[in-house]
């Protein structure tokens, strides 16, 4: 599964408490040669590590550790390296498992608890800002869903729709004097309001920023008879031929994606400055840590790629790297700032990415405090 499809729910089921051992494999990856040749023997290495994880601990039993090998055996068989993004997590119980290719690198970890590492998947869902984007005619709407990287059309909440219609009757026309504007009949009007009542269910179920692609009459009309089609953030006006590619739909959306992003980095910037000066700002990796532990951030800026492997020392954070990052040991942290970005997702706070050296000036880091 992609980043994308981390819903709440879906995420609130990952979280659950599970018997022990819940199994959680996390690797970087690579999108292309030569560097993702070494894909394939990291992940054999890290499914040898976990199995040795598993027959040295006392607290797994024979039939515990031989159904979670053999779920095991099956993910690492289902994983295709082919579509490697950036990191590889793979889940397993003895009675389930999945895998995640992610868009943002994750560590090489292996680890064993009564429930799942989901620190890397929610870092990377918040990076990816996922959107919706509805394209619509007088015939058709479709759902897809989004990343900056990746498009496809979901198969959910009634989308794809396609509009009865019912076959011309050139006799009425004759004896109306003329044949109705597309765009005006009432079967339009209902199809784009039934095509309305269907988004604004799935904008309440997964809330995202919606873009729509569509003739100026289409979106015109949707925007008269319904709702959920104003909250649009961006909006491409041209028709969307049936055999337009993923990859081709991203390419028209991409001048709005590019726009919204650099209205969002300004109001990200206005919100920092506006915390500097009523002193409620954090900046840097420790100062942000603290005010993230506190519950005092209500808004957290980091930039897409950071990522910082500390010790904790005294409920501080000392960056650690080379031979002194010594991930045996307990107070090492090596993906710290995944594991700050999911503690102020939980605790309520804004999270936002924005461009590498964007916030260089703090530290990679900084935070608009509640107080």
């Amino acid at each position: 599964m992609d980043a994308d499809a981390l819903t709440a729910g879906l995420l609130q089921e990952l979280r659950v408490a599970k018997p022990y051992p819940a199994l959680s494999l996390t690797m970087p990856t690579h999108r292309r040669a030569p560097d993702n040749a070494q894909d394939a023997v990291r992940l054999r290495n890290l499914v040898s590590e976990a199995v040795s994880r598993l027959e040295a601990d006392p607290a797994v039993t024979r039939e515990a550790r031989n159904a979670i090998k053999e779920r095991l055996d099956r993910a690492v068989d289902e994983v295709d390296l082919r579509r490697a993004l950036d990191a590889l997590v793979v889940l397993v119980t003895a009675d389930e498992h999945q895998i995640w290719q992610l868009p943002r690198a994750a560590p090489e970890r292996v680890v064993l608890s009564d429930t799942y590492l989901t620190r890397n998947l929610v870092a990377a869902k918040a990076q990816a800002q996922p959107f919706w984007a509805l394209t619509v005619s007088a015939e058709h709407a479709a759902l897809w869903s989004g990343t900056t990287d990746a498009l496809h059309e979901e198969q959910t909440g009634g989308f794809p729709l396609t509009a009865p219609r019912e076959a011309p009757n050139p006799q009425r026309e004759e004896r109306i004097g003329d044949t109705p504007s597309t765009f005006s009949d009432e079967e339009t009007r209902n199809f784009l309001r039934t095509a309305d009542e269907k988004l604004r269910a799935v904008l309440a179920t997964d809330p995202r920023p919606l873009y729509l692609i569509g003739l100026a009459p289409a979106l015109a009309l949707l925007d008269e008879v319904g709702e959920g089609a104003k909250s649009a953030v961006g909006r491409v006006t041209k028709g969307v031929p049936a055999d337009t590619t993923p990859a081709g739909l991203l390419k028209e959306l991409r001048p709005a994606l590019d726009e919204r992003q650099q209205r969002f980095a300004a109001e990200i910037d206005g919100r920092l400055d506006e915390a500097r000066g009523r002193r409620a700002f954090a900046g840097g990796l420790d100062e942000v840590w603290a005010a993230v532990r506190e519950g005092r951030a209500g808004l957290v800026a980091v930039e897409e790629h950071f990522q910082q492997t500390v010790r904790v020392t005294d409920e501080h954070l000392e960056p650690v790297s080379g031979e002194a990052a010594d991930l045996t040991d307990g107070s090492v942290r090596e993906d710290v700032v995944d594991e700050l970005v999911e503690a102020a997702l939980d605790s309520g706070t804004d999270v936002v990415f924005l461009a590498d050296d964007s916030l260089a000036e703090y530290g990679r880091i900084a935070a608009a405090l509640r107080y």
